[in-house]
């Protein structure tokens, strides 16, 4: 049965590091449920033992903001704060600088793949209506997504696993993270800074038809439902901080305040939930908990720390963070990873390196890989190239501060 259990778990992960399975019409979430299904088929998980293996207070967690996103795309207050920005009168540098700190701040709060989704087309139509080369913004919205999403425990799915299962403090959490994100997100405005070198201008012709053909698809600001969405969030930000409610249960109960609409039916609010990520979630949970059952998981860890790489231990958790997530991306690395962080820092220091090295590679974060989409849409080219050429300065840089912070944190530590 171990081999078994093996042997699904290496298919799974192959899956999660090429995106599918050669010759399938699968991609990672179908992998994860696929192997799942063969877990039970096999028997060496009964349905009972699979369901006890998802860990339902980071799903509901997950879905319930989610919803509240969609809340605010279907308010229009993403295209709202988008055209605000775009439209002040500052210079191109000045104005890289707002859409940074806007996305950033935006994305601490809610999904910063949801961010993307709906800031990325405005945002190339605005740069476009003001003769601006769109490539670096549009990079600039992707990182500092990203970057912005590492200062909470909600801003991504992977902060939302690690808070949820090693129990985080929200508050505690955010004064970890805070100084890395804030001094990473001056370095990312640094290197597109440097990078343009002056050349902000765009080369690609006004095309004036198009423009207003986007103009038009563009969701109207709902000054009401975007107020009923900001209120829920304010309010779970403030439950957070102050309460020891579970975390999951606020969300889920302001969720279900915002589905009780009269104006946004529930079809549109669930139709913008990402089903697909959260059955990922599932697939894995099941996956990894056969794995661990085994025995082997425990196994390897100690292995490996017989040959000096304690996974433990701050400095080889955090570069195994930044490889795997590279290699089968950051949400199903920290799941690999969760058993190690045991320290009192490892949770907050796994969740920022997991997440800043999604800036790497296109292919690193769900949130570089919408922006790409959109830009080519558009008819904008951000190639592998492009994008490497700002993320790879920006995850180096970003995981040194990080690192730097982290090992003064642990040095101040009482022994």
């Amino acid at each position: 049965m171990t081999a078994t259990v093996v042997a699904i778990f290496a298919v799974v992960y192959l899956g999660m590091i090429l995106g599918g399975l050669p010759f399938l019409q699968l991609d990672r979430t179908g992998v994860a449920v696929l192997g799942a299904i063969a877990l039970i088929a096999s028997g060496d998980l009964t349905p009972a033992q699979a369901a006890a293996s998802i860990h339902l207070p980071t799903l509901l967690l997950l879905f319930s903001f989610m919803v509240i996103s969609a809340q605010m795309r279907l308010g229009g207050f993403y295209t709202w704060v988008t055209r605000r920005i775009a439209g002040m009168p500052l210079g191109p540098e000045a104005l890289l600088g707002a859409v940074i700190v806007g996305v950033a701040t935006l994305s601490a709060v809610f999904s910063n793949d949801v961010v993307c989704l709906a800031i990325a087309p405005v945002l190339a139509d605005a740069c476009l209506r003001r003769g601006l080369d769109p490539v670096p913004f549009l990079i600039a919205l992707a990182c500092a997504a990203n970057i912005g999403s590492a200062a909470t425990l909600i801003g991504n799915p992977q902060n939302m696993l690690i808070g949820e299962v090693l129990q985080l403090d929200f508050g505690g959490y955010f004064l970890d993270a805070v100084v890395p994100v804030l001094l990473g997100l001056a370095a990312l405005w640094a290197l597109l800074f440097r990078q343009a070198r002056g050349q902000w201008r765009s080369a690609q012709p006004l095309d004036m038809a198009t423009l207003a053909r986007n103009e038009s698809g563009l969701v109207r600001l709902d000054r009401w439902q975007t107020t009923k969405g900001l209120a829920v969030a304010a309010t779970l930000i403030v439950v957070f901080l102050c309460t020891d409610l579970p975390r999951d249960v606020a969300a889920l109960t302001g969720a279900g305040l915002l589905l009780m609409s009269r104006r946004l039916h529930s079809t549109d609010m669930l139709g913008l939930v990402d089903w697909e990520l959260l059955i990922l979630f599932i697939g894995l949970f099941v996956v990894n908990h056969a794995l661990e059952r085994t025995g082997l998981t425990a196994q390897a860890m100690t292995a490996l720390a017989s040959h000096g790489i304690a996974l433990t231990e701050p400095g080889p958790l955090f570069a195994a963070a930044l490889v795997l997530s590279n290699v089968v991306s950051n949400v199903p690395a920290v799941m690999l990873l969760l058993p190690a962080a045991t320290e009192p820092l490892s949770g907050p220091m796994l969740a920022l390196a997991s997440t800043l090295a999604g800036n790497l590679l296109i292919v690193g974060s769900i949130a570089n890989i919408i922006v790409v989409d959109a830009a080519r849409r558009h008819g904008i080219a951000i190639d592998w190239r492009r994008h490497l050429r700002t993320g790879l300065p920006v995850t180096l840089v970003t995981l040194a501060i990080t690192a730097a912070w982290f090992g003064w944190r642990i040095g101040a530590m009482p022994t």
